[in-house]
């Protein structure tokens, strides 16, 4: 029996993606949704949620899914501080999974990253930096999957987030013992590249994941969906879906 699915973005690449191959993986988008259009009634009957909106249309439709008691699956992404405080604490009442990339790969990367970073944590002298490249119609930077990569190898280091290094210019100077580099890459239709680089002296070790066709992302999406509609309220990651852990 297929899911009913309520999808926000309907009409947004990520939602066509999603649509086109819905059925295949046992969801039927029922009620495809985006900007102007009225979710109340698709919120009533739908059995989940999917949201690849925009950012500011978020938390509205996690408020919603919230009232009904739906389980929701987020994968928008450059939502502030706050907003995703707001959003996060949506899932102490209803089943989330929220991920800024369904891909499995990108969600193996991670894993990989987290036993790297363990390695080669600030005393081993191995210097982090992460690029990501996207399309250009890419809004925000850098990209939900680079946050998160950001976020793991701070975390292995007891680090703030005021040691990540946006980008270099001007004269800079020598590298701080525990900076953390963030590149974030635009152009053409990039569907998304992400490099973990760990250089040290005389070697360097690097974890490259490249996307070729959004289809990975819809199916990713799709699964944690069909994972999501029998848990208990909480908020999980891609990761959970995938049995992957640290």
């Amino acid at each position: 029996m297929s899911l009913s699915v309520l999808l926000n973005g309907a009409n947004g690449r990520m939602g066509k993606a999603i649509q086109s191959i819905a059925e295949e993986h046992a969801c039927k988008i029922k009620y495809p949704i985006d900007v102007g259009d009225n979710p109340n009634e698709g919120i009533k009957n739908c059995d989940v949620v999917i949201d690849f909106s925009l950012r500011d249309g978020t938390l509205q439709i996690a408020e919603l899914a919230q009232s009904f008691e739906k389980p929701i699956v987020i994968g928008t992404t450059g939502h502030t501080k706050d907003e995703r405080k707001l959003i996060e604490e949506i899932s102490n009442n209803v089943p989330m999974v929220w991920a800024g990339n369904f891909s499995t790969g990108v969600n193996l990367l991670f894993f990989l990253t987290q036993q790297v970073a363990k390695v080669l944590g600030p005393e081993s002298d191995f210097d982090p930096e992460i690029v990501e490249m996207h399309h250009r119609f890419k809004k925000d930077a850098p990209s939900g999957t680079a946050d998160r990569l950001l976020e793991i190898i701070l975390q292995s280091r007891n680090s703030s987030e005021q040691e990540i290094s946006h980008g270099r210019q001007g004269i800079p100077g020598e590298r701080k013992p525990n900076e953390v580099g963030s590149h974030a890459l635009r152009g053409g239709d990039i569907v998304g590249e992400h490099t973990v680089l760990f250089a040290g002296m005389g070697e360097r070790i690097e974890l490259t994941h490249r996307a070729t066709d959004r289809i990975i992302f819809a199916i990713g999406a799709l699964k944690a969906a069909n994972w999501v509609v029998s848990k208990q309220p909480g908020l999980y990651s891609m990761q959970d879906v995938l049995g992957l852990t640290a």
